[in-house]
């Protein structure tokens, strides 16, 4: 039996709201636990689990833009016109990033520094990552192509091709852009977007700089372009099984090159910059992608009433209110104050919290009309946002 493109594209909504959940309890854990709390082995699997988050929102946002871009292709547009399009999105996503550092410096008013407003946040990288895809399609689009019945396929082979090509290169050239090549002649809220320094001096972890987390984009679009293909939807069940494998096979390589590769940056920061850990997080999210496919083919994902995908649709309101609700002024808990049953409690308040603001988001105007129902997927999974 065929399946229809909703289910087909069932598992992005998933897979953000998985990301979702992990962000949730990632922000809870860490503004809430005591400096007690925060010495077990709990909160580090808790922080552990707090690292892939923006990896998924990235290649999220990659497998995204090439369903958007192949769209955009079958319409005949010109390269040119689908660019425009394209990266016209991706700067109304940094616009959004900009503005919620905004409203972050304003409610935080009175204590928050006004270098606040220049933070390198997850919403600016992906701004800025569908940006620069977009200009990489226009690449691949722009070429020359002899025969128009093979123009479709050409481009999106070599649109794949640079995809990889640039995720690599970014991964390469972080450890060096974080050290001995950093641009010191940009002003530091310029060079932030390169290696997050911020007005630290040094480059900061805890910033999303385009190196090294676009990378995560361009490898998501790359599997964008594959799942798009003739071949990945005629053989859904051979596709989830390459995802698999690839996926161990890129955690492997990783941790293999990690373990016995002779060093060739003069700084090794495996956790931070190491083109290794992006292989290991990459083959992970490919994991990750083959199960979520798995269960929203043969689970119960897309039966009856899925959290996940609620929270998946409405993924940029969420991650945007409950900042406020973890870290902000008002935050629903003491932070840096409480026991891990207190903490999970507050999580488990957030996590209800944001799933009802998820079902008024996408229902809003069934609720404003007196009907109340439980939400199908759209159709519409194509979204870029977080």
């Amino acid at each position: 039996m065929a399946t229809s493109p909703t289910s087909r594209l069932a598992y992005i909504d998933w897979m953000r709201g998985l990301a979702c959940l992990l962000m949730f309890q990632t922000h809870c854990y860490d503004s809430w636990l005591s400096p007690q709390a925060r010495q077990t082995s709990f909160f580090t699997v808790s922080q552990l689990l707090g690292t892939f988050p923006a990896p998924l929102f990235l290649f999220l946002a990659g497998i995204s833009f090439a369903l958007v871009t192949e769209h955009l292709w079958s319409k005949d547009l010109t390269p040119a016109e689908a660019a425009r399009i394209s990266i016209l999105r991706g700067a109304e996503i940094l616009g959004f990033g900009l503005l919620f550092r905004l409203q972050e410096f304003v409610l935080g008013w009175g204590w928050a520094p006004w270098s606040d407003l220049a933070r390198v946040d997850v919403l600016n990288v992906i701004g800025i990552s569908m940006m620069l895809m977009g200009a990489v399609c226009w690449i691949a689009a722009a070429l020359p192509i002899s025969r128009s019945a093979a123009r479709s396929h050409s481009r999106t082979r070599r649109a794949t091709l640079l995809a990889i090509a640039t995720a690599l290169t970014i991964a390469l050239a972080t450890p060096m852009l974080w050290t001995l090549w950093r641009p010191r002649f940009l002003p530091w809220p310029l060079e932030s977007y390169i290696n997050g320094v911020h007005n630290l001096g040094v480059p900061q972890s805890w910033l999303f700089p385009i190196f090294p987390w676009t990378a995560f984009a361009f490898a998501g679009l790359a599997v964008g372009f594959y799942m798009q293909s003739l071949t990945a939807r005629s053989h859904e069940s051979r596709s989830i099984a390459a995802a698999a494998g690839a996926g161990v096979a890129i955690t492997a390589l990783g941790f293999l090159l990690d373990a016995h590769a002779p060093s060739v940056y003069p700084v090794y920061d495996f956790w931070h910059t190491s083109p290794n850990f992006f292989l290991v997080r990459c083959g992970l999210v490919l994991l990750i992608l083959a199960g979520s496919l798995a269960w929203c083919r043969w689970g119960a994902a897309t039966i009856g009433f899925s959290p996940m995908m609620l929270l998946g649709r409405a993924s940029l309101l969420v991650y945007w209110v409950h900042i406020e609700f973890v870290y902000g002024r008002f935050s629903i808990l003491r932070k840096h104050n409480q026991s891990i049953p207190e903490a999970t409690f507050g999580l488990l308040v957030i996590f209800l919290s944001m799933l009802g603001l998820a079902w008024l988001r996408i229902n809003w105007k069934r609720v404003s009309l007196g009907g109340f129902s439980t939400p199908r997927l759209s159709s519409n999974a194509l979204s870029s946002q977080p």
